[in-house]
């Protein structure tokens, strides 16, 4: 089952964020956060109108997907980037399918003209998942990161979520 997030679901968002920062080059920082940091990046995605959205299996939150602003420009304000993670033990389920698919949808319903995905190179099942929903690679950007003592390549990939040919038209 996929829905919004409730202030209730940030303790298990923060343990998923955490896996992934202690474990994986998904997430390129390396400190961990709290339930009352995530309860304020929730905060702060409301505010701004972005969903925070989680898969829920017999009422365990298996996974969390959002999206926020590319950058922090006016000229950007079409573009989101997202982010979805799945716990460790629901990986393999399409669960992330799911939650990205569903942000697409979202996107498309406030009016954004870009999702954009920031990848780490290696991360081969998130690129296929990317790929099989339509976003192509747009940039790779060799040793701009770094995490467990190595340098980190990163893909961005980009999907276009409508068909206007003018910024200031209605969706």
């Amino acid at each position: 089952m996929l829905r919004h997030a409730t202030s209730a679901d940030c303790e298990s968002i923060a343990a998923i964020y955490n896996h992934a920062v202690l474990h994986t080059a998904a997430i390129w920082n390396d400190t961990t956060v709290d339930a009352d940091n995530r309860r304020a990046w929730l905060e702060a995605r409301r505010q701004l109108g972005y969903p925070v959205l989680v898969s829920e299996e017999n009422g365990v939150v298996t996974g969390y997907a959002s999206f926020g602003d590319w950058r922090a420009f006016e000229g950007f304000r079409h573009t989101v980037e997202h982010s979805v993670y799945v716990h460790p033990e629901h990986q393999g389920k399409g669960l992330g399918r799911l939650l990205l698919a569903r942000l697409i949808d979202e996107a498309r319903q406030i009016g954004k003209h870009v999702m954009v995905a920031g990848i780490e190179s290696q991360n081969a099942a998130s690129l296929h998942l990317h790929a099989a929903l339509g976003f192509e690679i747009t940039a790779k950007m060799p040793q701009v990161g770094t995490k467990f003592g190595r340098w980190l390549d990163l893909t961005f990939m980009q999907l276009q979520l409508d068909a206007r040919t003018d910024p200031d038209a209605a969706p």
